[in-house]
C-alpha cells in the first residue's frame, strides 16, 4: 500500500511541547460552557447566549442565526432564560413591532460569576510576562486562530 502525501506528513509529525500545550488548552476550552451550563443549571445553549447578550442585545433571528436553529427555538431559548430572570424581552428601538433580547443582572452574574476565577487567574498569568513575551504568545495564539479557523 502506497502512503499518501499527507499520511507521510503525519507520521513524520513530531507535536513540541507547545504544540502539545495548545492541544490540551482547545481540549479544556471545549469542555469549560458545558460544565458551567451544568453548575449554573442551564443548557450549554442558554450559557452560549447569555455570553452572546453579554456584548449587547440582539433580535431573536440574530440569535437563531448565530446559534443555527430557527427562530422558534431561539424563541423558546429566551422564553428559559427570561423564566430564570437572566434575560428580558424589550422593543426595538427603531421598530415597535420588533423585540430585543437583552441580558439582566442575573444574567450577567450567573455568567460572570462562574467565569471570573478563570480571568483573574489568567490576567495574574498576563502579568507575569514581558511586552516582548506577550508579543510571542500573542502572534502564536492569533496564528493558531487562523489556522483553526480555516476548518469552519
Amino acid at each position: 500500500m502506497t502512503e499518501t502525501p499527507s499520511s507521510a506528513w503525519v507520521g513524520a509529525w513530531q507535536q513540541t511541547e507547545s504544540l502539545l500545550a495548545l492541544r490540551e488548552f482547545s481540549d479544556v476550552s471545549r469542555r469549560v460552557m458545558p460544565a458551567l451550563a451544568r453548575r449554573a443549571g442551564l443548557t450549554q445553549t442558554e450559557m452560549t447566549v447569555l455570553e452572546s447578550l453579554i456584548e449587547g442585545p440582539m433580535g431573536p433571528s440574530e440569535m437563531a442565526q448565530r446559534l443555527g436553529v430557527t427562530t422558534a427555538a431561539a424563541s423558546g431559548i429566551v422564553d428559559r432564560l427570561v423564566s430564570h430572570g437572566h434575560a428580558e424581552r424589550t422593543p426595538h428601538p427603531d421598530d415597535k413591532r420588533r423585540t430585543m433580547v437583552a441580558i439582566t443582572v442575573s444574567g450577567r452574574e450567573e455568567l460572570v460569576g462562574h467565569l471570573m476565577p478563570m480571568f483573574a487567574q489568567m490576567a495574574q498569568l498576563d502579568a507575569g510576562f514581558t511586552d516582548e513575551e506577550r508579543a510571542v504568545v500573542r502572534r502564536y495564539l492569533e496564528g493558531s486562530t487562523k489556522a483553526m479557523g480555516r476548518l469552519l
